[in-house]
């Protein structure tokens, strides 16, 4: 494109107030801004695919919890995006390529070509695939709990987006047995006939040290915990000894409206089984993004893994009921906003 035939207005989502609980539309605006033209050394980006994430939800707070700083008001969120370039003033980046950045939650984009991350089209089979939760599950699963042969595995949130990718990396890497914990029977499904795991109890169903004892007579020696609350205290109690924790989420307590974020360590217990926790948060630096990436790819060729995710269509317009869908758990697996509409509008 030459700059005159460029974009000069662009859609993007805005924080208008801080909400003090559950998120509304009201929270959010979507609004018209004026497009910058790309200047010497930047690129302008076509934005296509959108990871939704309950982690934006953390970081509308003014104290997000986070080792992260939260999000202005008045201005666009931000969030993990892959698009093409439409327009190049680098020769690192040239017209077509497929990139990725944090710059979501609008339709373009504009900003130096360092700041964009080039991806390889021909790695998956589809865009969309580079914004799984797949380094974070990596990093929680392989770097935290060392997960390998002969493991009994418990994943709690294992329908999440994280959940649903650590508990295949766990079957893959070798262990014996992979349990989940889901919100409902067709999650539960879903998670056995699908993705490959042994066993999925429903949360609703009883007490989740009931549950898991049922299904891990014999202890877990890994746990990737994305629920925190009362599943936590469960695992703790049904940890074998030196068994390994991964902490990567307090879902009960972040979205619950519960206490499930500050459940009650079993000191005794955990140190008479010298037990390891490990929380972990996940940066998503460029080594950890193609680590990941490359194992991906080698797994989905073998077909021995599932991209398990949710495809929102819509565009910028439906993002900020696409989050609020997401933090109500309407959603299963990995949810990727489509930003571009079948007809190319935004």
């Amino acid at each position: 494109m030459t700059l005159d035939s460029l974009p000069t207005t662009q859609r993007e989502v805005r924080l208008v107030s801080r909400p003090s609980g559950a998120l509304t539309s009201e929270h959010l605006e979507v609004a018209e801004t004026p497009l910058a033209a790309p200047g010497a050394g930047e690129v302008l980006v076509r934005n296509e695919w959108m990871l939704m994430a309950s982690a934006y939800r953390e970081l509308m707070n003014e104290d997000t919890g986070l080792p992260l700083p939260p999000f202005p008001l008045g201005e666009a969120l931000t969030g993990r995006t892959v698009g093409t370039v439409i327009h190049s003033d680098d020769s690192s980046l040239a017209v077509g390529d497929l990139v990725e950045h944090f710059q979501g939650w609008r339709s373009y984009v504009t900003g130096p070509a360092q700041a964009f991350g080039k991806r390889d089209r021909a790695q998956f089979p589809g865009p969309e695939y580079f914004l799984s939760n797949g380094p974070t599950a990596w990093l929680g699963m392989v770097g935290m709990a060392q997960v390998g042969e002969g493991d009994v595995v418990f994943v709690s949130g294992a329908s999440s987006g994280v959940g649903s990718i650590a508990g295949q990396i766990a079957r893959c890497r070798g262990a014996k047995r992979v349990i989940g914990s889901a919100g409902s029977k067709e999650k539960a499904q879903y998670l056995v006939d699908t993705l490959g795991f042994d066993a999925v109890f429903d949360h609703h169903d009883g007490p989740a040290l009931d549950l898991l004892r049922e299904l891990a007579p014999d202890g877990i020696s890994v746990f990737f915990d994305n629920v925190g609350g009362e599943q936590f205290e469960a695992a703790v109690q049904v940890a074998s000894p030196g068994a390994r924790f991964a902490l990567c989420g307090a879902l009960s307590g972040q979205v619950g409206g519960t206490d499930g974020g500050r459940p009650r360590l079993d000191l005794l217990a955990a140190i008479s089984k010298q037990l390891t926790l490990r929380p972990f948060a996940c940066f998503h630096t460029p080594d950890q993004i193609e680590d990941w990436n490359e194992q991906f790819a080698r797994w989905l060729g073998e077909d021995r893994f599932v991209f398990p995710h949710t495809v929102v269509e819509g565009g910028v317009a439906k993002a900020p009921e696409a989050l609020i869908n997401l933090l109500e758990r309407k959603y299963s697996g990995n949810v990727v906003l489509k930003l571009t509409d079948e007809d190319g509008s935004r």
